[in-house]
């Protein structure tokens, strides 16, 4: 990705200046396009610093999070609502966010707009941390004077989106914190206590039960060839943490996501939730339907999901309704197609999309409810296997050193 500086005019035929990334000024030409500007002159310019970075560096604070988000939200809406001037209003929350990353990227933007850029080209510019969603809705905010009202709804769908990670993290904490449990009791038998039960049968000259050898060979190779297993182990994590920083590996993971038994239904159900109302807020906004579907594209975190979403757009360009390129994509449900039907044919998409983002938050929570009940099954074979381990490995030669001791 290049930094390129841009001039264009607007729909109202204003002039505005600025820097956006893009791979090529072909490509941010059709982004401008898109976004409903007209570009007049594109030129590369050298890449910014990355704040992130720099500030990481100097006062070791944390990118910020969804909370930080939410408060900037919230305090920007108030400041806006009751007429701060927006120069104010970052300038008096970069003295008093507890965040340094976000108050130094409060600096900059308080410098930008200084220098005559609007707030959601200053905003774009940091990448990192404002989603192409929370810049647009800002950009629509700005060209409506109802950049109060875009904060607001902006404020209120991080808050949901929160809500659902907190759910699915505590739905999910219990179910691992028994697999870790079970896998470093397996551990620790295989390195501690096998090995021990071997030095005294070796010791009486007796020879072990095949349940116990077995294990024996299992704990030999793994107190021999751990640095070799931890070694692979390291690389796979490694070697799969940069194939999904791939276009194409990002492309399959984000499709096997949602094919994984048990949570993949979840995550299917969430990932549009998170789809469906964010493009409900951009029409509701006034966002165009084409742009809107650009946008939001990069807000459901799953390229698979946004190559969909793009083919959604791409239908709607040649004509197609939105119903029907919805079908096409194959991840909506038939009850989420009527609903999208009636609202074309009533003019109230945005209604609609509300009502999708509901039934399906239901369903999540629904299904996450429900999924301590799918893996306990699971967690019990699994403890029941490691019972059988227990009994057959190492119970049964200390009943045969009991007969010997009574003989």
């Amino acid at each position: 990705m290049a930094l390129f500086q841009y001039k264009a005019r607007d729909g109202r035929g204003e002039l505005i200046k600025g820097e956006l990334e893009a791979a090529s000024s072909d490509a941010l030409a059709g982004q401008l396009l898109n976004s409903g500007v007209t570009p007049l002159e594109i030129k590369p310019t050298k890449a910014r610093v990355d704040v992130l970075a720099e500030v990481k560096k100097r006062l070791g604070g944390s990118k910020p999070g969804i909370d930080d988000l939410i408060l900037f939200c919230r305090q920007m809406y108030t400041l806006s609502k009751a007429g701060v001037p927006i120069i104010r209003a970052i300038n008096g929350l970069a003295e008093t966010t507890r965040n340094p990353m976000l108050a130094e990227i409060m600096r900059q933007l308080r410098h930008d707009i200084e220098s005559g850029r609007e707030l959601n080209m200053a905003m774009d510019m940091h990448r990192q941390v404002f989603t192409p969603l929370m810049v647009s809705m800002v950009r629509v905010g700005e060209n409506s004077g109802q950049l109060d009202q875009a904060f607001a709804q902006l404020a209120t769908y991080l808050e949901l989106e929160r809500d659902t990670r907190n759910r699915i993290k505590a739905a999910i904490r219990y179910p691992t914190f028994v697999i870790v449990a079970i896998a470093l009791a397996i551990g620790i038998v295989n390195v501690f206590v096998i090995p021990a039960f071997a030095g005294v049968f070796a010791s009486m000259g007796e020879s072990l039960p095949w349940q116990t050898q077995l294990l024996v060979n299992t704990s030999n190779f793994t107190v021999a060839y751990w640095p070799w297993m931890l070694a692979l182990l390291l690389g796979l994590v490694f070697g799969f943490n940069y194939y999904i920083k791939t276009d194409r590996g990002r492309y399959r993971w984000g499709r096997i996501k949602l094919r994984l038994p048990i949570v993949g239904s979840i995550i299917t159900r969430a990932t549009l939730s998170r789809f469906t109302r964010s493009f409900a807020m951009a029409s509701k906004s006034g966002v165009p339907l084409i742009q809107g579907l650009t946008v939001v594209s990069r807000a459901v975190d799953n390229d698979f999901v946004t190559e969909r979403i793009l083919s959604m757009r791409n239908g709607i360009e040649r004509g197609d309704s939105l119903t029907r390129t919805a079908a096409a994509t194959g991840l909506f449900t038939p009850l989420v197609l009527q609903m999208l039907a009636v609202g074309e044919e009533t003019g109230a998409v945005d209604q609609m999309m509300e009502e999708v983002s509901d039934f399906y938050e239901r369903e999540v929570d629904f299904e996450l409810q429900n999924l301590s009940s799918a893996i306990e099954p699971i967690l019990i074979v699994s403890v029941g296997i490691l019972v059988m381990i227990l009994a057959l490995g190492i119970f049964l030669p200390m009943w045969e050193m009991t007969s010997m001791a009574g003989r």
